[in-house]
């Protein structure tokens, strides 16, 4: 086989977990011993290891591993990257999709590499506030454009699924520098691309 894709997870944090979820269980009134349970406490462990990975990633990292020397000084725009994340409040997933650009001062990076970014902050115990704020930080501080512009659009399952339980609700969040938050024909152009009217942000 030419490609393998290997999962590890720690065996000590994993164990550790694994003993909770089974108390999680019992205090829920389930038996964790019942034939479709025995393994939901492993399942669980690994799930949450997985949607937390981002702590142990670094942004900045991610964006200098492709990190090149370039003229080109006009808008650079990755739309509609997917995002999925845990809200910090409930552990309930928030899910969407974020468009980010940049105006390169020099420097670009590898068009993965902006989605990584997300990926990376988004795998969190996250509010999508810091979220957007967190992407535009790591990308203007690591690569220093000219400018940032970030726009996240998402549904939170704690809407959705308890307390108010609205469901078709979506939560926009905005966050610019430089050019981006001077220029306004800028501004307009990035939300032009992305599809919004420039008199929504």
């Amino acid at each position: 086989m030419a490609y393998k894709k290997i999962e590890e997870y720690d065996a000590d944090i994993t164990q550790q977990l694994m003993e909770h979820y089974r108390q999680t269980l019992s205090l829920l009134g389930e038996d964790p011993q019942r034939e479709g349970l025995l393994k939901t406490p492993e399942r669980v462990a690994k799930s949450m290891q997985f949607l937390t990975k981002g702590y142990s990633e670094d942004g900045a990292e991610i964006l200098r591993s492709a990190m090149f020397k370039e003229k080109y000084q006009q808008m650079v725009l990755v739309k509609d990257i997917e995002l999925f994340s845990m809200c910090e409040h409930h552990l309930l997933p928030f899910y969407g999709k974020a468009h980010v650009a940049y105006i390169p001062n020099g420097y670009i990076t590898g068009l993965s590499k902006i989605a990584r970014v997300v990926e990376t902050f988004s795998r969190r115990l996250q509010v999508q506030e810091r979220l957007t704020v967190q992407i535009r930080d790591c990308i203007q501080e690591t690569l220093n454009p000219l400018g940032v512009a970030v726009v996240i659009e998402a549904a939170h399952m704690c809407m959705q699924l308890r307390g108010v339980q609205k469901q078709h609700s979506i939560t926009t969040t905005s966050a610019f520098t430089g050019t981006f938050l001077k220029d306004e024909r800028t501004r307009a152009e990035f939300l032009r691309l992305i599809g919004f009217s420039k008199d929504i942000i």
